[in-house]
């Protein structure tokens, strides 16, 4: 058998950055189907649950729910972030995606959905039927918990 690799890490926040890196290059591979609930929500809890500042995250998938990109649109401050529907469009658009995964992190923890990320969630959802890009699910993170829309039956 080979030798396992050995890390060396200093701080708790080292340890989570490598963790991060290792799960977005196995959600990078293309044949990465991210048809697992769990899955998403592990990734996206290390990508957004640290944040300081609200960050929005789209998740732009192909037709057969393999990822394209992963991007975070829009950044606010420690209770909200301004959300367009234009520039999630033209993002979608750009990528040529079928379908995407909304998310977005409570700096605050607390996981439950606001009005204000339903009525969003919505408007998006509204707006991305227009160009034929559904909205499998809308995520709300925080660095220990999650939230899915669509378990919820938000959506």
């Amino acid at each position: 058998m080979g030798s396992q690799p050995t890390f060396n890490y200093s701080t708790a926040d080292e340890v989570i950055d490598a963790a991060k890196h290792i799960m977005e290059s196995m959600m990078e591979q293309r044949d990465t189907l991210l048809t697992s609930p769990d899955l998403v929500r592990q990734y996206l809890m290390m990508r957004l649950g640290r944040a300081e500042r609200e960050i929005f995250c789209v998740i732009f998938l192909d037709n057969q729910n393999r990822l394209i990109a992963a991007d975070d649109l829009f950044m606010g401050t420690i209770d909200g972030a301004s959300v367009y529907p234009r520039e999630v469009l033209k993002a979608a658009l750009k990528y040529n995606a079928a379908a995407v995964l909304l998310a977005h992190n409570h700096p605050s923890g607390v996981v439950e959905p606001s009005q204000a990320d339903q009525r969003i969630t919505q408007r998006l959802q509204a707006a991305l039927e227009f160009i034929d890009v559904r909205v499998l699910d809308h995520f709300v993170v925080s660095g220990t918990e999650s939230t899915s829309f669509a378990e919820r039956g938000l959506l």
